[in-house]
């Protein structure tokens, strides 16, 4: 769940489709995340992100195309909570994007979107705006 240093970490997939991002909405939040999960005990961020996603969205990540996009983090003391960590990978998939049980919705957000997901996640879809790839 966190490193060495205690900072709670979360692994995720940023999928870009035509200038928009997936993201997902689990039941009783409002906010949205980029689908993925914290790290079992002994797990690689491969393990993880294959796991999660399956869990999640029931599609499979070909852990081969991972590619890491950034490491966002907000520090302590953030109003929504911190400190938190994410490690973005980007990474093909196989088959289609069909929410679990515990999703309550999947979406795919603009760049305008920004205000509807967490705090952490908005640090992603600015490097995501700012190089060009999130519209």
């Amino acid at each position: 769940m966190g490193n060495n240093d205690g900072v709670p970490e979360k692994v995720a997939w940023v999928l870009v489709r035509d200038d928009r991002v997936l993201v997902t909405r689990s039941h009783s939040r409002d906010r949205f995340y980029f689908p993925g999960g914290h790290r079992e005990p002994g797990e690689s961020d491969s393990e993880t992100l294959v796991r999660e996603i399956d869990e999640e969205l029931q599609t499979a990540i070909n852990p081969g195309s991972m590619v890491h996009v950034g490491t966002f983090e907000i520090g302590e003391g953030h109003p929504e909570h911190g400190p938190f960590r994410m490690i973005c990978y980007t990474a093909d998939h196989r088959g289609e994007l069909i929410p679990s049980r515990e999703i309550a919705q999947k979406a795919w957000f603009r760049y305008a979107d920004r205000h509807r997901v967490s705090a952490v996640d908005e640090l992603v879809f600015d490097a995501l705006h700012e190089t060009g790839r999130l519209s």
